[in-house]
């Protein structure tokens, strides 16, 4: 029996199901660190959102190029691709890739390695497996939610993915989450292992972290312990996360927040990069 693919309009995530009935819920959605949809399930096969999203990209620094969609859909993720001289890195995927943003990432050399934070940064993943068939490396841990595509190498706590380009496994915020070090740009993939806080001039104003981010749900000392570790290795001086790119936000500005939270009884609420920085 053929499968479809369906992605929740509520947070994105795709996952194959039976050709003659919607699926029965979002795994995504049900788990206790999301909020359920309002209204409930509104389920849109790959035909469906091929004809409802429109995916454009832009530069944010020298050869890194994020992709999104207009209208937003689901959490209204951002894919990165690295271009690099020795294959391109997708990390984190958009909701959708259209035609021309596929034939865009093809004029640019295709896709060598794809990776991801976690779920929240999966979005279309499988439409990338499919055109390109790059090697496909997530942590251990979060196999469980790659029902949408196939992982190529399950990885342990640290990971070369390409040269200068490291995957460090945090847990914390999920199962298996990673993020990438980029050496060359000093930029760190951070997933939702930091929240950044933009003006309306797209300026990080501050910063936060959390468990789970609509219950305000914190995360424990060990696990801001964990962060702290591998944060500490890594001397980035920008992050991207699955949503936006954030110049000027530090290690120092992390370790700061992580002591923060560490001195007391930890919260999801942002402090400014102000006061970080002091």
């Amino acid at each position: 029996m053929p499968l479809v693919r369906y992605a929740c309009s509520h947070c994105g995530t795709w996952q194959p199901w039976f050709d003659h009935e919607l699926p029965l819920s979002c795994p995504t959605c049900m788990d206790v660190r999301n909020a359920l949809p309002e209204k409930g399930w509104d389920f849109r096969s790959a035909a469906q959102v091929s004809q409802q999203l429109e995916t454009s990209w832009r530069e944010a620094i020298p050869g890194v190029l994020g992709f999104h969609c207009t209208p937003s859909f689901g959490l209204g993720s951002t894919g990165w691709l690295l271009v690099r001289p020795e294959g391109n890195v997708a990390f984190e995927g958009a909701p959708w890739y259209s035609r021309p943003a596929l034939e865009r990432i093809a004029s640019l050399g295709g896709i060598r390695w794809m990776s991801s934070s976690h779920v929240h940064g999966f979005g279309a993943l499988w439409q990338l497996q499919e055109h390109f068939d790059p090697q496909l490396v997530l942590h251990r841990d979060a196999l469980p939610h790659t029902k949408a595509f196939q992982v190529r190498w399950p990885v342990d706590d640290e990971h070369t993915l390409a040269p200068e380009l490291t995957l460090h496994h945090v847990d914390g915020h999920y199962e298996g989450h990673c993020v990438m070090y980029d050496a060359r740009t000093c930029s760190l993939f951070c997933g939702d292992a930091l929240k950044v806080e933009l003006d309306g001039r797209g300026r990080p104003t501050g910063l936060s972290c959390h468990k789970g981010f609509h219950y305000a749900i914190p995360l424990s000392h060990g696990e801001l312990r964990r962060y702290r570790e591998v944060f500490e290795r890594l001397p980035f001086e920008n992050v991207f996360t699955p949503f936006e790119f954030a110049r000027g936000v530090t290690r120092a500005h992390a370790l700061a927040l992580f002591d923060r939270l560490l001195s007391g009884m930890p919260h999801t609420r942002p402090i400014a990069l102000e006061e970080l920085s002091s």
